[in-house]
């Protein structure tokens, strides 16, 4: 791969400014200075040097975002700010998308990443990933409302959907004294507001939503909306798990 492509690609600056750097010294291959910008290295192989600092190549990346109320799951969006907006420039170099998404209004685990063979295996309907959600709803939940969870619902168009969990946490207030229960839901789909939808077949409303895990991958609790870091091996691996 040519250097001025390589650091490109990790967002060091364009070409034209890459080549400037290169007779300016400031990129060393291997301990010696560069001074052409396409020569040719191999970043496995090679020690790379920036302005002294260790240039530290990687094909993929893979990030947990806490994504907070308000984003749209998309690279770009006319009108509305994307999970994009929340990431660093160091990052925005790889040209990451979200693996599946979330509404706009919903919160939760997104991941991003630029590996499209494992967005597709985790997004494939064949692989059946479950995705946990948790929910507060503005219906009792009762036996029936489980047992149709099971069986699937009819969301709309004639769709019934695949077989569900439903579990009940309990019941809490909110702020003007009105209550609401508590749930995890936990499918395998991942169909336009599929959650909200599946709860207004069985006459609820879903009043907040939030997703919490993904295959075998947890949302990170230590991390507050907005906020994301990156997966480690074991993390990647886990959110194919069934």
């Amino acid at each position: 791969m040519r250097i001025d492509k390589l650091l490109g690609n990790l967002g060091y600056g364009t070409r034209s400014e890459i080549k400037k750097f290169c007779k300016q010294g400031m990129i060393l291959v291997n301990g010696a200075e560069t001074k052409r910008s396409d020569t040719h290295v191999d970043p496995e192989k090679d020690t790379i040097y920036f302005n002294g600092k260790e240039v530290i190549y990687r094909e993929f990346i893979y990030l947990m975002l806490n994504k907070p109320s308000g984003y749209v799951s998309a690279t770009f969006d006319n009108f509305d700010e994307t999970v994009l907006d929340l990431i660093d420039e160091e990052y925005l170099a790889f040209e990451p998308f979200p693996v599946g998404r979330l509404d706009k209004d919903t919160e939760g685990l997104l991941v991003l990443t630029n590996d499209g063979k494992l967005a597709h295996r985790v997004l494939s309907p064949k692989k059946h990933i479950m995705k946990k959600y948790y929910a507060q709803v503005d219906i009792d939940i009762n036996k029936e409302h489980i047992s149709a969870f099971e069986k699937g619902v009819d969301i709309g168009e004639g769709y019934i959907t695949k077989t569900a969990t439903l579990e009940v946490l309990g019941k809490e207030k909110d702020e003007e004294g009105n209550e609401f229960t508590e749930v995890y839901v936990s499918i395998s789909e991942g169909k336009f507001h599929q959650v909200k939808r599946m709860f207004h077949a069985i006459g609820g409303e879903v009043l907040y939503l939030k997703r919490v895990s993904m295959g075998g991958l947890g949302l990170d609790p230590d991390l507050e909306l907005g906020q994301y870091r990156e997966l480690s091996k074991e993390e990647i691996e886990s959110m194919e798990e069934k």
